[in-house]
């Protein structure tokens, strides 16, 4: 089977704004057809996607997906960020196009989640050893409601249903979380309710993260959600 290889055709409105895109990200448009059906072809390394156009295809509602496996995720998270930074003046993480954190999984892959302006969401991630496949959720409350909530914004792109998930949580009163789950919660409803344009929350929440006092072992282990946090409160995404 080396020498099968399976290439994503995917569906656009136009060609222009999508190869843009992925020119930012360091693709080469390597084949483009403008009549008789609009078509084009990116390439970047070892990966090739292809789109056709369709007059009145709707970008907003699309379920277009693919996988691109890398043994460099953190490579590409880095690469594509600047790129994007470099071709939109920003780094856009909410609308059409975005690009979503790059995290761990509990699938056992470490990815990230960037949706062109063709509405196709391009999942991108290397293997980390660990589960295939969705292992049973935490029994414990909070690490129960972060997988859950995590799931719903990262996986799902549903930042809503994720909202609601760890305001739930959060509003026990006969519970309460770990400070690394508190700050692991919370930069994640910071990160959902900039998603959803909800600037109050999203300051509010980073303004708790931001004061959670922790201990240098609790910093390892949050390193992830500290890296997320310093992304939210510079600002280039916005």
């Amino acid at each position: 089977m080396d020498s099968e290889k399976t290439i994503p055709i995917l569906p656009c409105r136009t060609l222009q704004p999508v190869l843009a895109f992925y020119t930012a990200l360091g693709f080469e448009v390597t084949f483009q057809q403008r009549s008789p059906n609009p078509y084009a072809v990116v390439e970047r390394g070892g990966t090739e996607l292809q789109f056709f156009a369709m007059k009145h295809y709707e970008p907003a509602e699309s379920i277009s997906t693919c996988y691109v496996l890398t043994d460099d995720v953190d490579g590409l998270y880095e690469a594509f960020r600047a790129g994007l930074k470099a071709g939109y003046g920003r780094v856009p993480t909410r609308g059409l196009p975005r690009i979503g954190p790059l995290k761990d999984m509990s699938y056992g892959v470490r990815q990230f989640l960037m949706t062109d302006p063709g509405g196709n969401c391009v999942r991108v991630g290397r293997r980390t050893g660990g589960e295939a496949h969705h292992p049973p959720a935490p029994r414990e409350t909070f690490a129960r409601a972060l997988h859950h909530a995590s799931l719903l914004a990262d996986s799902k792109e549903d930042p809503a249903a994720a909202a609601k998930t760890i305001d739930r949580v959060l509003s026990l009163e006969d519970e309460r979380p770990t400070r690394v789950h508190l700050l692991r919660l919370l930069v994640l409803r910071a990160d959902v309710a900039g998603r959803l344009g909800d600037e109050e929350t999203a300051r509010s929440a980073l303004a708790r993260a931001v004061a959670l006092p922790l201990t240098a072992g609790e910093r390892n282990e949050a390193r992830d959600a500290l890296d997320r946090l310093r992304e939210l409160r510079t600002g280039p995404s916005r």
